[in-house]
């Protein structure tokens, strides 16, 4: 009787232990819907450095993703400069080549999209009884460099209205 008693408790801890493997779980897995971080490609002679930005906004990471995967091939090659432009509902991305194919800059310029959290909550905060009606978000970079990453918001309370400029961080830069 003793024997199947420690029996039964020690079955009883090793299946109860097992209940509590937490090595596969559903956050696990990879999301596809991610960007890279560093996009470089090689066109003719030069690299290029492209930083996507991994934006809430399906459609900002679908221009993106457009931009990372359109190969501009040999088109560059007879002009000095090179401007590609595509266009989505909610914004445009610019993209200026050399004659060498080196990406010389990027501007993504897009309207009424889907706001961060920290831009949502730092406006919130410092103006709690307004709400937000319109955006703008205008992110460019030069060879690699991200010069601006930044929010134009316009905001409404009764009849006031204001326009704020957020960084992405949720830093107010400027109100007007």
């Amino acid at each position: 009787m003793k024997t199947f008693i420690i029996t039964l408790l020690f079955l009883g801890s090793s299946i109860s232990s097992y209940s509590q493997d937490t090595t596969q779980k559903e956050t696990d897995i990879i999301n596809t819907d991610e960007l890279p971080a560093v996009v470089i490609k090689n066109a003719g002679e030069a690299f290029s450095i492209y930083l996507p930005d991994n934006h809430p906004d399906k459609d900002v990471r679908e221009l993106q993703k457009k931009f990372i995967a359109y190969d501009i091939g040999k088109d560059y090659e007879q002009y000095e400069n090179y401007l590609l432009v595509l266009e989505a509902n909610s914004g445009t991305l610019a993209a200026k080549y050399n004659s060498k194919g080196k990406l010389l800059g990027v501007v993504e310029n897009y309207k009424g999209i889907r706001l961060p959290k920290e831009v949502i909550y730092s406006t919130y905060k410092a103006y709690p009884e307004w709400k937000i009606v319109n955006n703008k978000y205008l992110y460019t970079q030069r060879e690699g460099d991200i010069l601006k990453k930044q929010y134009l918001l316009t905001i409404k309370k009764d009849d006031k209205t204001r326009m704020l400029t957020v960084h992405a961080n949720g830093d107010i830069v400027k109100e007007k």
